[in-house]
């Protein structure tokens, strides 16, 4: 196995509040919404923040979501969630929820109310994922996959959590994560001791991203610190990735590029303008269906 080289270090962006539960940092920089990046989209990291008690649970109120799908990885805390279609529950602590939005619906994410009455640090990671045409106006889905479901593998000194796609160990064993995907994709969850170092090979002609959410690592020789993503270059057909001195965490994001064109506006992700307005016309005519007050 060759590693990849890193091509691009993305710079580091400043925080800002969704809603009032999250503070995130936007991880993809100005390559977010780009052909770059394809099949992802955006990539929010909410690191670790402490919450006082509260009797009314801080999150995101009613959103709509059209053409994509979210990823949502909880370290610390519980994030509970509901939607126009119906659907709702919560995850805590490992857990991951993969919502395929679809043709549309409009959503609600806040903490757990039990975590948001006794307080407490909370933590998560936001993907999203686009879909191709064909795909946008499926029925919204729900993956609710908790920890005990996701394969943790041990390779040579790493840790990694195989949430979607495969994951091939040393020893030749393929293993397969949970997660349903519209197109071919791999997230891999992972950690490292200071200076252990995880090797895996990827998928020849795929986009491939490290985003490193603690400590500082080095990847293909290059040194990504923490709260950044690098996106690899096309040769080499592996990721190599070394912990600096200190335990680090990186989520692998590995997925065959969607040939389309892309075209977003807010929470709608389509293929031309046209499908913008018509999202924008669905969602304001309540064609997305109505999120009642709780």
């Amino acid at each position: 196995m060759t590693a990849k080289s890193v091509a691009r270090v993305v710079a580091v962006r400043s925080t800002h509040w969704v809603g009032d539960g999250f503070l995130v940092r936007p991880m993809f920089g100005d390559l977010a919404f780009t052909a770059a990046l394809s099949p992802f989209l955006m990539f929010d990291w909410a690191a670790p923040t402490p919450f006082a008690p509260s009797p009314v649970p801080r999150g995101v109120g009613a959103h709509p979501h059209r053409g994509f799908e979210t990823v949502t990885l909880v370290y610390d805390g519980v994030v509970e969630h509901r939607d126009s279609a119906g659907h709702a529950g919560a995850i805590g602590p490992g857990d991951v929820q993969w919502m395929t939005a679809g043709s549309g619906v409009l959503h609600e994410e806040k903490h757990g109310r039990a975590f948001a009455a006794r307080g407490g640090t909370a933590s998560m990671a936001q993907l999203w994922v686009n879909l191709p045409a064909a795909a946008k106006m499926t029925a919204p889905r729900y993956q609710a996959i908790v920890a005990a479901e996701i394969p943790t593998v041990t390779t040579a000194g790493g840790r990694v959590r195989v949430v979607a796609g495969t994951l091939t160990d040393p020893a030749g064993t393929v293993h397969v994560g949970p997660a349903a995907t519209v197109t071919p994709l791999s997230v891999w969850d992972g950690t490292l001791g200071a200076d252990e170092v995880f090797a895996a090979p990827v998928a020849a002609g795929w986009t491939t991203l490290v985003a490193v959410l603690d400590g500082a690592v080095r990847v293909g020789g290059s040194r990504v610190a923490g709260g950044t993503v690098a996106l690899l270059a096309s040769d080499g057909d592996g990721v190599a990735i070394a912990a600096e001195g200190e335990d680090a965490r990186f989520l692998v994001l590995a997925g065959e590029p969607i040939a389309e064109p892309i075209a977003h506006y807010g929470p709608f992700v389509m293929n031309t303008r046209e499908e913008l307005w018509m999202a924008m016309d669905d969602f304001q005519s309540g064609r997305m269906g109505v999120l009642e007050d709780v």
